[in-house]
């Protein structure tokens, strides 16, 4: 019965090792699919990544995929993402507390929205923002002259009461009837701040291009267009390279030094570098976890194999009273 009891044993820990293993496999071989490439219905491309170690590491953490929805991370919070650019690159947010048209003459309390200056982020100068009953002991509230518009850093601290936006406001034009407004384009972030302090509430309106005649090419919508930069790399291009194998450009999480990640496995070049040493290391920490627990089961197994073997009796097929269980 001991014999037997040892055989099954020894085929039981032979199964699940060869299940470890088989685990282990799996989770190294779809280390290099880890990369989402869309989030609802926006795409997801370099320099971007939903998941750690996808894309440039200048823009780790940036962007959330939650429940489908796209988000930006910035200092001032997290922003729902309505519209990502490749082709003229830069990224369209919206801020649920700034004033839209429903909100008419009432006004909620909002925040100034903010970029950490260390990203490859920036405030695109299409942007206009709009502040409504704005203190004019505190800011110049008046309208430009016509030079403004030929020497705008001449005019850097009036909000313009006669401003285009203001007479048109877009998809409301009637929201405001006893409220005043004007524009004003905010440099920085504490001249943005500066200014909510002195007025009810803001908004931000950016110019879409229509791809129309340039005279009427584009039209003004609520919400924050935020520019970025694509960092371009000889790696990167080579590892993208279908000739090369078409691997995706990504970073390891711990060094953040570039990692291509092929389908089988990571490359420290691209994909079809023979001379390259193809690591099975994953990108993400949570999925590395996961590796070295299946190679710790299965080192576990193989030992504990090894122990059981070296204490079953030797019977020769003879059971006697020492080597009985029951």
């Amino acid at each position: 019965m001991a014999i037997s009891l040892a055989k099954n044993w020894t085929s039981t820990l032979s199964i699940l090792t060869i299940f470890l293993i088989l685990q282990f496999l799996i989770i190294t071989e779809a280390q290099s699919r880890i990369c989402r490439n869309s989030c609802g219905d926006i795409p997801i491309q370099y320099p971007f990544g939903i998941d750690d170690g996808c894309g440039s590491p200048y823009y780790r953490h940036i962007l959330v995929c939650t429940g489908g929805q796209l988000q930006l991370r910035t200092p001032s919070g997290r922003y729902p993402v309505r519209n990502l650019s490749y082709s003229d690159p830069h990224i369209l947010v919206t801020d649920p507390l700034m004033w839209n048209c429903l909100d008419g003459d009432n006004f909620r309390p909002t925040r100034p929205f903010s970029l950490d200056t260390s990203t490859h982020f920036t405030l695109s100068p299409e942007n206009d923002y709009l502040f409504f009953n704005c203190s004019e002991s505190d800011v110049i509230v008046e309208p430009k002259p016509m030079f403004c518009e030929r020497f705008p850093d001449q005019c850097d601290s009036t909000c313009d009461s006669s401003s285009y936006l203001c007479r048109h406001m877009p998809e409301c034009p009637s929201a405001l009837r006893s409220s005043s407004c004007c524009s004003y384009y905010p440099k920085a972030t504490e001249s943005l701040r500066l200014m909510l302090k002195h007025c009810a509430s803001y908004t931000s309106v950016y110019w879409r291009n229509l791809g129309s005649t340039p005279a009427f090419d584009q039209a003004p919508e609520y919400g924050i267009r935020v520019d970025f930069d694509i960092p371009v790399t000889t790696r990167c291009l080579q590892c993208q390279d279908t000739a090369k194998g078409g691997g995706t450009c990504g970073f390891d999480t711990e060094t953040q030094d570039f990692m291509c990640l092929c389908d089988k496995g990571n490359s420290t070049t691209y994909c079809n570098d023979r001379t390259s040493s193809h690591r099975r290391g994953v990108v993400a920490g949570t999925a590395t976890a996961v590796s070295v627990a299946g190679a710790f089961g299965i080192g576990a197994g193989v030992w504990y194999l090894k122990k059981l073997r070296a204490k079953a009796p030797v019977t020769h097929g003879v059971q006697t009273n020492e080597n009985r269980l029951f």
